[in-house]
């Protein structure tokens, strides 16, 4: 196919201001890269922290976004495991150098030297981008562009934070029942775990929508469960929901935080964390989360629930997704 010299691109020129439509250079690839055309890209709470400054050190000019889903174009140098119109994703973490100690013992995704995808590294509200073939995933069969973007990042994230419980559980709590709770849920379900789902206080909308997929209860955050959880998820950024989810939690439970970015944690008592409760925080993936998480997912089968919105009215889902108007995700569509 006959690539332009200039796609357009969603910017993010500096916090406070809305992204900018702008025509910029088509990027090259380089090296142990793959050339990708963007056909659809998830709208992340992350690149809400991006645009709010709550993650404080981006790359710009920034092109944001990193729940990429498009088909090969062309292939860089040393790259043999695509080919040629494969529909393939991009996640958050971009590259990892592969030498610092995190990545020698498996631990990639804390490396030191790692680059994030909308970030650090221009991202997918874009018609082009590239990205290192050792973080590009092939899409299973059975989902289009749109449905499969929100699996690059709330399903990497939902899943791992999954995977750090760690051990045999029956109840799991989902706090903040967005994007990645929504595809979290149904893997649990699927697995035969008994869900019980909190949502901002109020939204009656998001608590049906829980039951909806298997949750065996739904209620306000501020509430307590009718049982004593295993394991809880908190996906909403809000530090006041980690000593709510440990009150919930039963003897040895495992809170997890799944986010990126949360307001702080008030104090609370020893006496809520004691025997032998835990709380523990997500960093990034690893490629072996993606792959499970894309193998496990047709299985299912996920579905995902996404909002459609054109590569320009990117500003609008953003404050869709701030103002928690979505149920599900939030996905642009760049057409052509």
């Amino acid at each position: 196919m006959s690539v332009p010299h200039k796609m357009k691109a969603m910017v993010f020129e500096s916090q406070g201001k809305p992204l900018v439509l702008k025509q910029v250079p088509v990027p090259e690839p380089g090296d142990n890269h793959v050339f990708i055309q963007i056909h659809a890209c998830g709208v992340c709470r992350t690149d809400l922290h991006i645009v709010d400054g709550e993650l404080t050190n981006p790359k710009l000019p920034l092109i944001i976004g990193h729940e990429i889903v498009g088909s090969v174009v062309s292939l860089g140098k040393n790259v043999s495991e695509f080919k040629i119109g494969d529909k393939v994703g991009v996640p958050w973490l971009g590259y990892t150098c592969g030498k610092c100690k995190y990545c020698l013992r498996g631990e990639e995704n804390l490396c030191e030297n790692a680059k994030f995808t909308g970030y650090t590294i221009d991202g997918g509200f874009a018609e082009y981008t590239t990205a290192d073939r050792r973080y590009v995933f092939k899409i299973p069969a059975g989902y289009d562009d749109n449905h499969a973007a929100p699996l690059l990042c709330a399903g990497l994230i939902g899943y791992r934070s999954y995977r750090l419980i760690g051990k045999d559980f029956e109840t799991l709590g989902i706090y903040g029942f967005g994007a990645a709770a929504h595809i979290i849920a149904q893997i649990a379900v699927h697995q035969g775990k008994k869900v019980y789902a909190f949502t901002k206080p109020g939204d009656k909308d998001g608590q049906v929508f829980a039951r909806k997929l298997g949750a065996v209860w739904a209620g306000d955050s501020t509430e307590q469960p009718p049982v004593k959880l295993d394991a809880s998820i908190i996906f909403a950024p809000v530090g006041s929901l980690v000593p709510a989810a440990l009150k919930a939690s039963d003897r040895g439970g495992v809170v997890v935080c799944g986010g990126i970015h949360m307001s702080d944690i008030p104090q609370f008592p020893y006496e809520i964390l004691w025997e032998e409760r835990q709380i523990k925080s997500v960093a990034n993936l690893t490629r072996q989360d993606g792959e499970e998480l894309l193998e496990i997912a047709p299985k299912v089968p996920v579905k995902t629930e996404v909002t459609i919105y054109p590569l320009e009215r990117a500003n609008e889902a953003l404050n869709d997704l701030r103002s928690g108007k979505l149920q599900g995700a939030a996905v642009l569509e760049m057409g052509g």
